[in-house]
């Protein structure tokens, strides 16, 4: 892997320690139709004893129109930066106190999952961290290309000889240690460009974590983390995928397709405007005609603003004929993602919709038939604080942040890598380059 992405991720995960210590830190959720922060502050809860975990609680939340990001990635650098500080300044008067350093969620640079393997020979004595961060650095790393970077490296199974389903052998005494480890990479020049506009607002970041990741931790309850399910986050420009089994994240990805392109069909489809669009589809939409949607009559906005010489009226029937195609489309597009990912294996199948456009009536009925699994809408965990304005579907990711934060996972950079590793693994990157090119 990247010696300087390693390092990077180090110097994050190190902000993120310290920001903890101080007891404050924001999560940034920069979607394509809204930007949210939530402000968390974290005390340590006496545990009688044990070892404690922290309590944290919402002190300060606000959400704008997003400007400047389309497709989750940064389009203008400038209108970008207006709207996250726009934000920033609205969940800091609201916490009545400042903060520098940020979580962030990232939805853009197409996901893609890969699964490594890496085995090592254990010396005397019991596995440490040691031992982890060489079995770790063994892994084989995919050829993903220079353009593409590893935002999540997280190991999902240990085997210390042939005893597979470890979680952490810490403590634990083998010959061999293997791990199966997943990664996900992005796309380099998206991530560089969200991480530019985070200093260019003056704040330090200590994070990047996949949207359909953190949407996964704040939609899924523990059983289905622990069996197997599927997160489907319907954001405005994409949808987010991401897989978990056994409490781990097994797959991630990524449909460029959203609410936003239901809004676009209905702006088209009747010629209205895309603020029209958008109010019809929130109040009058639906996914599932009945008899009695079609004597159900929506009066349409006129384009021109004469209302007396430019009055229509459609059924809602008809308006449901114009959704959906392309909520049918976009979960076509989903159940292909699932199909190649192996998904039909898990020991449970359940799929969980959240997101903005999740709350449209009728979804679940013909989100469960186009996927063949049983779905239900997921809305995100409780967690104190929390305003009743930021506890809708739409929010997932915000609310996963801080579970993340909050109950951080293990991944590559928490461990430190052996010298003799790295070295060796120089040789072998130079040795296949002399072998490909003489």
């Amino acid at each position: 892997m990247n010696r300087h992405l390693y390092e990077l991720q180090r110097a994050m995960r190190a902000r993120r320690e310290a920001a903890l210590r101080r007891g404050i830190v924001a999560m940034l959720d920069i979607g394509s139709s809204k930007i949210t922060c939530l402000v968390l502050q974290f005390v340590p809860e006496d545990m009688g004893g044990e070892t404690s975990e922290p309590r944290m609680r919402v002190v300060g939340a606000a959400n704008t129109r997003s400007r400047g990001v389309a497709f989750g990635e940064i389009t203008s650098m400038e209108e970008c930066e207006r709207a996250l500080r726009t934000v920033v300044q609205g969940a800091q008067k609201a916490a009545n106190m400042r903060f520098d350093h940020v979580l962030v969620s990232f939805s853009g640079g197409r996901p893609r999952s890969y699964g490594v393997t890496g085995e090592v020979a254990m010396r005397e004595g019991a596995v440490g961290s040691a031992e982890i961060g060489e079995v770790l650095a063994a892994c084989d790393m995919p050829e993903f290309g220079h353009d593409r970077d590893v935002i999540h490296a997280l190991p999902v199974n240990f085997c210390l000889d042939q005893r597979s389903g470890l979680t952490d052998p810490r403590g634990q005494i083998g010959r061999e240690l293997t791990v199966d480890m997943h990664m996900v990479t992005v796309g380099s020049t998206a991530l560089r460009n969200l991480m530019h506009c985070i200093r260019r607002c003056d704040l330090e970041l200590a994070g990047v974590v996949a949207a359909p990741f953190a949407s996964a931790l704040a939609s899924l309850i523990e059983d289905e983390q622990e069996l197997g399910a599927a997160c489907i986050d319907i954001g405005s420009n994409t949808t987010g995928i991401s897989i978990f089994v056994r409490r781990k994240m097994i797959y991630a990805d990524s449909v460029r397709m959203g609410g936003h392109h239901i809004t676009n069909d209905i702006c088209q489809g009747l010629q209205v405007s895309l603020q029209d669009a958008e109010r019809l589809k929130t109040k009058q939409g639906g996914l599932i005609a009945t008899s009695l949607d079609d004597r159900d009559m929506i009066d349409l906005p006129s384009v021109l603003g004469d209302w007396e010489h430019d009055r229509r009226q459609i059924s809602r029937s008809e308006l449901i004929g114009v959704m959906r195609p392309r909520v049918e489309e976009i979960l076509e597009e989903v159940r292909a993602r699932l199909d190649a990912s192996g998904f039909e294996y898990l020991p449970s199948q359940k799929i969980v919709l959240t997101g903005g456009s999740a709350q449209i009536p009728g979804l679940e009925t013909i989100a469960s038939h186009i996927l063949g699994r049983q779905c239900r809408v997921g809305r995100p965990l409780r967690i104190r604080g929390l305003p009743q304005s930021v506890t809708g579907s739409a929010f997932s990711a915000s609310v996963g942040l801080a579970m993340q934060i909050a109950y951080p996972e293990d991944e590559y950079w928490d461990f430190e890598l052996p010298a003799d590793r790295q070295g060796a693994r120089k040789v072998v990157r130079a040795l296949r380059w002399f072998k490909d090119n003489w």
